[in-house]
Order: structure tokens, then C-alpha cells, then sequence
């Protein structure tokens, strides 16, 4: 699909007009500092809340609420004319809709889908509305710590890739002459989550969203220690294994739980699964 790139200075119809109609029929991400945003402003355990309000492991929120005219389900936030019951706690993708955002030569840059400004579909209203620079509406919504988690956030996707990359290249799996790794790798890249979470297992899924970290009003600080409990459960479990088929095992676990990461930030999960592969390729790895 055709997408719109904006800078900070572009002028748009950014005054919402609070009509909620941007909470139907969305799929919205979740990384685990949001998670946990979310469940403490609902008063309640991160797992109680993605057991109750999220799907696949807790890397989307589940849209489960009463349709709107199109037959588009409401977000199991939302309360029919009220509105969001965690304004306060919304994640990043809410913090910035009808805006998407990604990173390109390490600086973030946004844009909309389309060339038709998409609040316009619904919300023709905001047309009488005061119109704000992208940079202002950013600054207005509260994003930028819900930016510095997702930023974060793929760091730790790539330190978790990382040790996945080790299993296969420094162990001595792929001079063995291992086909079957990449293989794997490509297809799970592939998976629909709800596979994907099978794959990887509860015991992992629970350390990937829900961590045990009390902190959660620096998000740096928070992926950081979540980052240095997923390397110390990874050497835990993979320090001594020794067959080809373990690595191999270990291997493909590790990029499930990065891929399953990746999506959880709005990653091209296909996308990331096939670089990652290029790169192992171009490191010796055989497919």
C-alpha cells in the first residue's frame, strides 16, 4: 500500500475530534513496557491483563467489544460513549493514530497510509478543527517515552536474534554441514503468531511479555534489565548443550522469540526472517 511520508513541520488535521472511531476493527501491537502500562493503569497484574485482554501471548490487544455500523469490533478498551477506559496507559500505536512511524539510517519518520489522510474517512469533522504539525501532535500525545520502549525494544530483538545467530555459526552446527536450520528460520518467519506461540512455549512467552521488573517508568531502563534476564535465561538453557540437534532446537527457538518480538513493535516479520538469513548465508550458513 501507498504511503504518505511526513517531517515534523507537515500541517494536518490532527485535532482529534474524539469521536472513537479509530477504536474499531484495529490491530494494535503491544511491546512489553506497554503491556505493562497498560495493566497498571487498568490496577492490575501484567498477566492478568494480557490473559484477559490481549492475544497471542500479549503482542496484540484484543478487539472483542460491541460492532460499530460496519461491523468492525470495538477494542476490549473501549466503552461505548465514553471512550478509552486506559487513555492514560494507551500504547504507542494509539498514542500516534492516524500516524505510523519507522526508522530508516537510525532516525525515526512518520507517515500515513495512502494518499488520502485517513481520519477523513470517518471523521470528516476534524476538517473545522485546528490543524497541528506533526511535531506538535507527537509532543501533545505523550509519545515519546512510548518511543524510546520501541526503540529500545529492537535492540533487544536483535541481542535475542544474536544468540540465535551463535547457536548456528559459532558452535560448529552449520560447518556441520546443517541445512535444516535456515529452513526453519524461513518458515517462521512465515507462521501466523498463534503458531508461532506454540512453537516458542509458554515458559518462554511469559519471560518474553510479562518479565519480572517492578520498574516501569524509564522504559530504557526497563527493556534494559528485561534485555539482561532473556540473555541470562538463554545461557541458563542453551550454555551446555552439546548435540547438533540441540543448537539446532536452541537456534530456532531463539529467532522465534526475536521474530515474535519483531511483531509485537509492527515489524515486517517476513521481512526481518529473510535478512537474517541472508546474513547467516553470507556467515556460511547452508540452506
Amino acid at each position: 500500500m501507498q504511503r504518505t511520508k511526513l517531517s515534523a513541520q507537515s500541517i494536518l488535521t490532527l485535532t482529534c475530534s474524539r469521536s472513537g472511531t479509530c477504536c474499531f476493527g484495529k490491530a494494535v501491537m503491544l511491546n512489553p513496557w506497554e503491556l505493562l502500562k497498560f495493566s497498571s493503569e487498568k490496577k492490575m497484574t501484567p498477566r492478568d491483563f494480557r490473559d484477559l485482554y490481549c492475544e497471542f501471548g500479549g503482542i496484540r490487544l484484543r478487539f472483542n467489544g460491541k460492532p460499530d455500523k460496519k461491523g468492525q469490533l470495538a477494542c476490549s478498551q473501549y466503552i461505548e460513549n465514553v471512550g478509552c477506559s486506559v487513555h492514560l496507559g494507551r500504547p504507542l500505536a494509539c498514542r500516534l493514530y492516524p500516524l505510523g512511524r519507522y526508522i530508516q539510517f537510525n532516525k525515526a519518520h512518520y507517515m500515513y497510509q495512502g494518499d488520502q489522510f485517513p481520519c477523513l474517512n470517518d471523521c470528516s469533522e476534524v476538517l473545522e478543527l485546528p490543524k497541528l504539525s506533526v511535531g506538535e501532535y507527537i509532543k501533545g500525545q505523550e509519545a515519546v517515552q512510548f518511543e524510546k520502549a520501541q526503540d529500545e525494544y529492537l535492540l533487544v530483538m536483535q541481542n535475542i536474534a544474536d544468540i540465535g545467530f551463535e547457536l548456528l555459526l559459532d558452535s560448529g552446527l552449520a560447518e556441520s554441514g546443517d541445512t535444516k536450520t535456515l529452513k526453519v528460520w524461513r518458515e517462521i518467519g512465515n507462521e501466523p503468531p498463534e503458531l508461532l506461540v506454540e512453537r516458542i512455549g509458554q515458559d518462554w512467552i511469559d519471560s518474553l511479555m510479562i518479565p519480572a521488573i517492578q520498574e516501569n517508568e524509564n522504559p530504557i531502563t526497563f527493556a534494559q534489565k528485561h534485555n539482561e534476564l532473556l540473555l541470562l535465561k538463554a545461557q541458563e538453557e542453551f550454555g551446555n548443550v552439546q548435540t547438533l540437534q540441540e543448537l539446532h532446537n536452541a537456534s530456532v527457538l531463539m529467532i522465534g522469540v526475536a521474530l515474535h518480538l519483531s511483531r509485537g513493535l509492527g515489524a515486517d516479520t517476513k521481512g526481518i526472517s529473510e535478512h537474517w538469513i541472508e546474513i547467516a548465508k553470507s556467515h556460511g550458513a547452508k540452506e
